[in-house]
């Protein structure tokens, strides 16, 4: 734990800021113990941890914020769904909008993807295919059909990944595919695994329509590998901190952006 400041002299921000990425080493820290330890006010922490998170060094949860490792890093999963709720909400609610009843549907990893997932009760009779295996505990009981790409497990996103979804994923004609993603720049996507990418790409050659749900963090950001450039996506949902020379470049690209 980050011992409390005792200095007359104020704190530049680059300070603050290397300060504040050493106490998120123990794991997530509040606004209000940062402020406390480096005694400055709870909007300059927030302004700070603003700056970390532009830089990718850092993701702001509920109250507080998580360090991102050499800011390309991924959270578990259980992380992931404290981050930026409210921003994920509407843009679930926005992909809803898009979804009719009757239709096939295929949702990603990602808990963008998740919250979606969590309002398909208002549509009925879904084809719903997913590798994601919380989006299909989600939907078990929901009525719709449920069909999940078989693949490797990969345990940090819960998904099933690589080579082995090809045979399920190749057999279908998908409607509609919402996706998530680690990072989104000018290049495209991209992720942090090599079977997750696989198994993104495959599913944007099937789908007729690609639709990806990222909030603003994701922009500028870009990982380890590449899954799918900005020519494969139809429409991109995210929040109104998404910044506006990415938008205009999708908007280039012919790709319809909602900001919510």
């Amino acid at each position: 734990m980050m011992q409390k400041i005792n200095n007359s002299r104020k704190l530049l921000s680059p300070e603050r800021e290397e300060l504040i990425l050493a106490a998120l080493g123990d794991g997530v820290r509040t606004i209000a113990e940062l402020a406390n330890e480096l005694q400055v006010s709870e909007a300059t922490v927030r302004r700070d941890l603003q700056s970390l998170e532009s830089q990718g060094k850092a993701q702001r949860v509920h109250g507080g914020a998580v360090r991102v490792e050499g800011g390309r890093g991924e959270p578990l999963f259980h992380e992931k769904t404290t981050l930026r709720t409210a921003d994920k909400e509407r843009i679930a609610e926005r992909a809803l909008a898009l979804i009719d009843d009757d239709d096939s549907i295929y949702l990603d990893g990602g808990s963008t993807v998740l919250a979606l997932a969590r309002k398909l009760s208002a549509r009925r009779r879904l084809t719903v295919v997913t590798n994601s295996l919380m989006a299909a505990a989600e939907l078990m009981e929901s009525g719709h059909r449920l069909i999940l790409l078989g693949g490797e497990f990969r345990p940090i996103s819960r998904t099933l990944v690589g080579t082995l979804t090809a045979p399920i994923g190749e057999a279908l004609n998908i409607g509609k595919a919402f996706f998530g993603t680690i990072g989104l720049t000018a290049a495209g996507l991209s992720t942090t695994d090599p079977g997750e990418a696989y198994t993104k790409k495959l599913i944007l050659d099937r789908a007729a329509e690609a639709i990806l749900l990222a909030d603003s963090g994701k922009f500028g950001r870009a990982s380890l590998v590449d899954s799918g450039t900005l020519d494969r996506l139809d429409v991109v949902i995210t929040d109104s901190g998404a910044p506006a020379e990415l938008v205009k470049l999708l908007r280039k690209n012919k790709i319809e952006v909602y900001m919510v």
